[in-house]
C-alpha cells in the first residue's frame, strides 16, 4: 500500500533497489547528495547532478526536464553514506519560471523497479523558492527509510548546497546550471503535453527479467498513459514540455475535449505473439496527427528500451566488480585456484545477465522495427524522407501541416532503426547547421571545403521542404551569402524562382537584408502590443520569413551581429526564423557574446553526428541529415511546383 507522506513524515523502505520518480509543472534540475550520519556532504564527489550524473549506487538525469527517474541502489552506496537527499532546482536563463510558486506543485514518488509506489510526497506551499530539498533516504539502525523534507531555498541551488556543507557551493551551482544549459541546447523539444485520453495505443517495450534473485535492475517500460517528448526533440533533437508527464495531444487550433480514438487496430495477434503494428496507431483529429503522435511514441519507446538495456548492462558490470573485490579482499582466496574460480563465476554471471538484457532489448527492437516498416510508407510529404514515393505526387498544400521532418535519429544498439525527427510548425526555434569539424567519424573523413558545401546543401533541403509544406506565398526565404561562395548549393532555389530576390552579397547586402527583417520584427511587435495588427504597412510581407545566413561571421560587423542576435531572440514569436550555416570556431573572436545565439538555435550537422539528446533519458542520438536519392530530380520538381503556385496562386 502506498504511503502518502506529508512534510516531516517518514516511512520504512521494504527494498534497496528503487526508482525516484519526479513530476513537475515545468522543466526542473534533479540531483542528489550523499551524506554521512550527520548529513554532511564530504565533497563534490558525493553529489550527482546533470554534469556528473553517476555515482556508485545512484544515477540522476542528465538534463532539465518536467519528469525524471532517478535510479538508486542503496546496497551499492559507499560505506560511509547514511543519507541520500534528492534536490530539485529551476534552471536559470531557460526562459521558464524563476520560482516554484509559479508552477504546479512537484510530485515525488519512491517506487520499486516494477513501478509500484512505495511512498509519495507532493511539495506544496512553495513560493519564492527556486530550489528545494524534496526528500531524503536515510539509514537508521541498519534499516533504510524515506522522509518527506520539502525544504525550499529562495537563494537557489547555491544556498541549498551551502546548507549541506558543500565547499564553494556557488561555484558548483554555476557549473551545474552551465551543464543544464548545454543539455537544453542539444535536447529535442517534446511535443505538447497530452491528456490521458490522448495517448497512443502503445506496443510497450517487452519487460526485462524482473530484478531480484540476482537479476539486474532494469527500468520498467513506460506506463500506458503518462510521460512526453519533445521537441518536442531532441531539439535536437531542447528542445521539453514535460518529459515523463501526461501529454496533451489536443489539436492546437481546436478547442474541444479529447480527440477521437485511434482507428481499429489490426486483428488480434496469436497467443504469445506481439500485436501486429498499424499506421496511425495513436489518437488525433486526423491521420497526419495520429502519425505524428505515433512517431513520437516510437521515439520514446526506443529511448526507454535502450535505457533499460544499458542500465541492466551497467548493473551486471557493477555486480561483477563488487563480487571480485569482495573475493580478492580475502587473502585466502588468492591461494590456489579459488581466485580464478571466483573470477570465472563472476564473469559468467555478468555474461548471463547481459545476454538476458540483450534478448529483452532485441524483442523490443523487433517490435519497433515492424512498426517502422508500416509507418514510414504511410507518412505524408511533410513527414516523409525525400526518397518516399509520396513526393512524386506532390501538390502544394492549402494549409500548414502540424510538423516537419528535418532528419532521422538512431542509436548504436540498432543503427538501421531510424526514427524521423519531427519538429512542430510554425517553427519555435531557428536552426544552426554546423559546417565545422566535429568529433564524429563521418566529419573526420570529410574535408573542410566539403563540409561547408554539404552544410549549405543541407540548408537548401531544409528551406525547400519548408517552402513545399506551406500554402502558396505563406513562406518566404531570404539568403545572405556575403562572398558568394554558396552559388552552387543555392542553384536549385535560384533557378526555380522561389526566392523573392537574389542572395545578398557583400557588406551592403548583409546590412540591407538584416535591416529589412529587423524592421519587420519591430513593426509586428508594435502592432501586437497596440492591438492594431490590421494597421501594418501594405509593403510588409505577412508570410513567415526564413533567413539563411552562409559563412557567418564573414561580412558581418558589430552592428550586423547585434541585429542577428535580435532576430534570433525576438523573431520566432513574430514569424521570422534563422538558419545559420557556420563554424562556431570561426566566430570565436566574438567570445561569449554569441553564446546565447548558438544556444537559441537547434544545432544539426551536414553529416552523421551523435550530438542530439532525447527529452526523457538524455541518450546521445546520431542525427542523419536529409538527403535526396542519387540522380533524383525530386528537389527540382518540387521547387518548380512551388514556384508555379507562387506565381499563379494555384496548386
Amino acid at each position: 500500500m502506498t504511503a502518502e507522506l506529508v512534510r516531516g513524515q517518514n516511512h520504512t523502505l521494504p527494498q534497496t533497489r528503487l526508482e525516484i520518480r519526479i513530476s513537475a509543472g515545468a522543466p526542473v534540475v534533479a540531483g542528489a547528495t550523499l551524506g554521512d550520519e550527520h548529513g554532511r556532504v564530504a565533497g563534490i564527489e558525493w553529489i550527482a547532478h546533470p554534469g556528473s550524473p553517476q555515482l556508485h549506487g545512484l544515477e540522476v538525469s542528465r538534463q532539465a526536464a518536467a519528469d525524471h527517474r532517478l535510479a538508486v541502489d542503496l546496497d551499492a552506496l559507499p560505506d560511509g553514506v547514511h543519507r541520500v537527499t534528492v534536490l530539485l532546482a529551476l534552471p536559470l536563463g531557460a526562459g521558464g519560471p524563476a520560482r516554484f510558486g509559479a508552477v504546479a506543485s512537484p510530485f515525488v514518488a519512491v517506487t520499486a523497479l516494477d513501478g509500484a509506489e512505495i511512498a509519495t510526497f507532493t511539495l506544496t506551499g512553495l513560493d519564492s523558492e527556486s530550489a528545494v530539498a524534496a526528500l531524503e533516504l536515510y539509514r537508521r539502525q541498519g534499516a533504510w527509510k524515506v522522509r518527506a523534507v520539502g525544504q525550499g531555498y529562495a537563494g537557489g541551488l547555491a544556498a541549498m548546497l551551502a546548507d549541506q556543507g558543500v565547499d564553494r557551493a556557488a561555484e558548483l551551482a554555476g557549473t551545474i546550471q552551465e551543464a543544464v544549459a548545454r543539455g537544453l541546447a542539444r535536447s529535442v523539444a517534446p511535443p505538447p503535453p497530452r491528456t490521458p485520453e490522448g495517448d497512443r495505443v502503445r506496443h510497450a517495450p517487452t519487460p526485462a527479467p524482473a530484478p531480484g534473485n540476482g537479476q539486474p535492475p532494469v527500468p520498467p517500460p513506460p506506463p500506458a498513459t503518462p510521460q512526453p517528448a519533445a521537441p518536442a526533440q531532441p531539439e535536437p533533437l531542447a528542445e521539453p514540455a514535460a518529459p515523463g508527464g501526461p501529454i496533451n495531444y489536443a489539436h492546437p487550433r481546436r478547442q474541444s475535449t479529447a480527440p477521437p480514438p485511434p482507428p481499429p487496430a489490426a486483428p488480434p495477434a496469436r497467443p504469445g505473439q506481439p500485436a501486429q503494428p498499424v499506421a496511425g496507431d495513436a489518437t488525433g483529429w486526423s491521420m497526419d496527427e495520429r502519425l505524428y503522435n505515433q512517431v513520437w511514441g516510437m521515439f520514446e519507446d526506443l529511448a526507454r528500451a535502450v535505457a533499460a538495456y544499458r542500465s541492466a548492462v551497467d548493473f551486471a558490470e557493477s555486480r561483477m566488480d563488487q563480487e571480485l573485490e569482495r573475493t580478492l579482499s580475502d587473502p585466502r582466496s588468492r591461494i590456489g585456484g579459488a581466485g580464478d574460480r571466483a573470477r570465472e563465476e563472476a564473469r559468467a554471471k555478468r555474461d548471463e545477465l547481459t545476454a538476458r538484457a540483450r534478448e529483452s532489448l532485441d524483442r523490443d527492437l523487433a517490435q519497433l522495427d515492424a512498426e517502422s516498416a508500416v509507418v514510414e510508407p504511410a507518412l505524408p510529404a511533410p513527414y516523409a524522407g525525400w526518397d518516399n514515393p509520396v513526393w512524386h505526387g506532390y501538390r502544394v498544400p492549402m494549409e500548414i501541416p502540424m510538423a516537419l521532418r528535418i532528419g532521422d535519429l538512431h542509436l548504436p544498439e540498432r543503427a538501421d532503426l531510424r526514427i524521423p525527427l519531427l519538429v512542430r510548425l510554425p517553427l519555435e526555434r531557428g536552426m544552426w547547421i554546423d559546417s565545422g569539424r566535429t568529433a564524429s567519424e563521418a566529419a573526420a573523413l570529410t574535408g573542410p571545403d566539403q563540409l561547408r558545401r554539404l552544410a549549405m546543401e543541407t540548408a537548401v533541403l531544409h528551406a525547400a521542404r519548408l517552402l513545399a509544406v506551406y500554402p502558396p506565398n505563406e513562406f518566404t526565404v531570404h539568403v545572405i551569402d556575403p562572398a558568394g561562395s554558396a552559388a552552387g548549393a543555392l542553384a536549385p532555389l535560384v533557378r526555380s524562382g522561389v526566392l523573392p530576390s537574389p542572395p545578398a552579397a557583400g557588406a551592403q547586402g548583409v546590412s540591407s537584408v538584416l535591416a529589412h527583417l529587423t524592421r519587420r520584427v519591430d513593426l509586428v511587435q508594435m502592432a501586437i502590443r497596440a492591438g492594431a495588427a490590421d494597421s501594418l504597412p501594405p509593403d510588409l510581407d505577412p508570410a513567415e520569413q526564413l533567413l539563411i545566413v552562409n559563412d557567418f561571421p564573414h561580412g558581418f560587423d558589430d552592428r550586423a551581429v547585434t541585429q542577428l542576435r535580435y532576430l534570433a531572440d525576438e523573431g520566432p514569436a513574430v514569424g521570422v526564423h534563422l538558419m545559420m550555416v557556420a563554424d562556431r570556431e570561426e566566430a570565436s573572436e566574438y567570445g561569449p557574446v554569441l553564446d546565447p545565439l548558438w544556444r537559441s538555435l537547434l544545432r544539426v550537422t551536414p553529416v552523421a553526428d551523435d550530438h542530439l539528446a532525447d527529452p526523457w533519458v538524455g541518450h546521445a542520438w546520431t542525427y542523419e541529415p536529409p538527403r535526396t536519392p542519387p540522380g533524383s530530380a525530386v528537389l527540382e520538381q518540387v521547387l518548380e511546383r512551388v514556384a508555379h503556385a507562387r506565381r499563379t496562386g494555384s496548386r
